[in-house]
């Protein structure tokens, strides 16, 4: 009976504890909505982009069979490949698929002319299948348009190929695109975990009084509890970018004041977030919990274990608010392509304003906490 009674109790406490509730509830429907629907290790309908200088039958045919194999999706054309480094470089686009100017001439006289497709080889996982399946579209385009009097090149070796260039990682090395990406997800997890117990921690401790008794605005405590925490966030980054340079061999294209800048900022974000848990927790226990919440879909939805364009649209959506996915579009931007401020740009405002709405639920929840 006295062991009935302990039972009753906890299941009491379970039920007047919502956020607990909400993660027995949460956690198995989140995860298999993720792993169920979002996580595609074969990613298709890619984003694409064309430079076509020979607007021929062959030409057309080729970007039509790219389009029917489900592997490519063509967004834009582009009139150069200038623009094409520039758009790969960007991220905007994974592959650019460039026609010659003189394809159908050389075609015609069995010359064997190459088709050109530039790969964003940054994350091998997203482009490797894609990649494969090129050389099999080529006899395809050959039995549609290969015939009558141009039978005669339809043999073997092909009427024309593809040639493929992998940039940035093209020897698909995957520690190149692990191991920077495991800076954002190591900061997002202890940068979070560790001032999501802030304020919780003072309430505990029943040092919360002395805190509220203090001429200090709300936004004085709050930063003052970010800053110790921004210095342990760039001692991680120094650890990881030492590892990635001199254990892991990891190129280092880009510059590295952009990187500790990137890093500044994508740190600066996480804190505002452990800081909103912490202001909405009513004690550690829901803040650990809240923590895992915010960190399972980043992990997930980031782009850092599989590929971001390969994930339904509404996957993407909800990607596309976390600053781990930006983040690792600038770390993999600045290392492995070298990329500029006018480049990380698309990514660095995201941040910047996820950053200043986290902020201001935090404001809010802690001013409540003072009437």
């Amino acid at each position: 009976m006295r062991w009935w009674s302990i039972v009753l109790k906890e299941f009491l406490q379970l039920r007047r504890d919502r956020v607990t509730f909400a993660m027995i509830v949460g956690v198995p429907i989140i995860q298999l909505t993720l792993f169920g629907f979002a996580i595609n290790t074969d990613p298709k309908h890619l984003p694409t982009a064309v430079i076509v200088a020979d607007q021929s039958p062959f030409s057309r045919s080729f970007i039509a069979a790219m389009k029917n194999s489900n592997y490519f999706d063509v967004v834009e054309t582009l009139p150069n490949e200038a623009a094409g480094r520039h758009a790969l470089a960007r991220g905007d686009v994974q592959f650019v698929l460039s026609v010659p100017v003189d394809f159908s001439r050389k075609l015609l006289r069995g010359e064997r002319p190459s088709l050109l497709v530039e790969a964003d080889a940054t994350d091998p996982l997203a482009t490797s299948t894609a990649l494969g399946a090129l050389p099999g579209l080529v006899q395809p385009v050959i039995d549609k348009d290969v015939t009558g009097p141009l039978a005669h090149l339809s043999g073997s070796p092909a009427a024309f190929d593809v040639t493929v260039h992998r940039l940035y990682n093209p020897e698909n090395i995957t520690q190149y695109n692990v191991v920077p990406g495991l800076m954002g997800v190591i900061l997002t997890m202890t940068m979070v975990m560790m001032t999501g117990l802030a304020i919780t921690r003072e309430r505990e401790r029943g040092t919360m009084e002395n805190l509220l008794a203090t001429p200090v605005l709300p936004v004085e405590v709050t930063s003052g509890k970010i800053v110790p925490y921004v210095f342990i966030g760039l001692i991680q980054v120094s650890i990881i970018l030492t590892a990635a340079r001199f254990v892991f061999g990891v190129p280092f294209v880009g510059s590295v004041v952009a990187i500790y800048l990137s890093a500044l900022l994508f740190i600066a974000a996480n804190l505002t977030v452990g800081i909103t848990i912490s202001s909405l927790a009513q004690n550690q226990l829901q803040g650990m919990q809240l923590t895992v919440f915010y960190f399972l879909p980043n992990i997930l939805l980031s782009g850092f274990m599989f590929p971001f364009a390969g994930m339904p649209k509404w996957a993407q959506y909800i990607g596309n608010v976390l600053p781990l996915t930006y983040f690792n579009r600038l770390v993999r931007g600045i290392l492995l392509k070298g990329n500029g401020w006018t480049d990380l740009w698309p990514s660095v405002w995201p941040i910047v304003l996820f950053m200043v709405v986290m902020m201001a639920i935090a404001l809010r929840f802690y001013r409540r906490t003072l009437d």
